[in-house]
């Protein structure tokens, strides 16, 4: 029997606009956020995971909003001294930012796990709904290019997307396990929502998961997912050039195509109404509903609409 609470997975930017509207409309305690940790780098000898670090200072209220990520009101003075140091400068890591690796990285190295790790951060933060790593363990992901294999957080930040995606690989996805949880969430969730993340490195990877997949598809009548795709362009991020490197079409459809294997039903943006019909031969519920989530009202219209379904 279905329990009164929300599974969500979850990436970065797209994600934590979501959920910033989903706390407005169901109490945060209901939420059981799965987050991609395939972002996560070491750099400047700290555990970095980006995608956790966004959602939970969305969360907390924290967030710069204007940039969708870090502290609000940031200042980069330790950042300017490590570049004199390191090659990594690029990274764009703010002092309050940088707080948090640190406190991470030690617990790190007093034998905590990364969800123990992320629980800690979260209560010391204030966050009320419950955020869960993928998986304990180290997953890194990677982008082939004309040049050699470089980290996703890399080629998004300090190349800004511009080398060709010959393929994408998640180094370490073999050896792991999810997090003691995930699988009995999923399965007793009302509902299991998927943020308009990018499809390929954000929720391709909770899905790489050993038995994440599986579940997804044993429960699919409950399983509801955002397009991060509008008129075939992503709202934010590369996720046309990697749906591209995998043979997907750049459109609803493709993302759609992506998840037909466990997904039910597909929320898609007004203007891609057209596509509707594509997307229910797959065998996919479509609707149709203003996506673009540019202020809190429309977050938290987009969620009313998908907790009402």
């Amino acid at each position: 029997m279905s329990e009164d609470y929300y599974v969500i997975l979850a990436g970065g930017v797209g994600a934590a606009k979501f959920i910033e509207g989903l706390v407005n409309v169901v109490k945060p305690e209901l939420l059981k956020i799965i987050v991609n940790t395939g972002d996560d780098i070491e750099l400047f000898g700290l555990k970095i995971c980006p995608d956790l670090d966004i959602i939970t200072y969305t969360l907390a209220n924290l967030v710069d909003k204007e940039k969708g990520w870090g502290f609000v009101d940031e200042t980069y003075n330790c950042l300017r001294i490590l570049k004199t140091y390191y090659e990594t400068g690029w990274f764009n890591a703010g002092d309050k930012d940088l707080a948090t690796h640190i406190y991470r990285t030690d617990l790190f190295t007093r034998g905590y796990t990364k969800a123990q790790i992320t629980e800690m951060i979260c209560k010391k933060l204030g966050v009320k709904s419950q955020l869960i790593p993928m998986c304990n363990e180290t997953v890194e992901t990677f982008i082939g290019t004309h040049d050699g294999e470089i980290h996703f957080e890399e080629y998004y930040i300090k190349e800004r997307c511009e080398p060709e995606v010959l393929d994408v690989k998640f180094k370490g996805i073999e050896n792991v396990k999810p997090v003691n949880g995930i699988l009995d969430y999923i399965k007793n969730a009302r509902k299991i929502l998927i943020c308009p993340s990018n499809p390929i490195v954000s929720i391709g990877t909770i899905l790489q998961v050993p038995k994440i997949k599986k579940t997804l598809m044993k429960e699919k009548s409950k399983v509801f997912a955002i397009s991060p795709i509008i008129e075939g362009a992503a709202v934010k991020g590369p996720a046309a050039p990697l749906m591209q490197a995998l043979g997907l079409e750049v459109s609803c459809v493709g993302v759609a195509t992506f998840y037909k294997e466990f997904l039910e039903h597909f929320i898609i943006d007004n203007k891609d109404c057209k596509l509707k019909p594509r997307i229910e031969e797959l065998g996919i519920n479509a609707y149709c509903y203003d996506t673009l989530m540019i202020n809190l009202k429309k977050k938290r219209n987009l969620a009313q609409f998908i907790i009402n379904l």
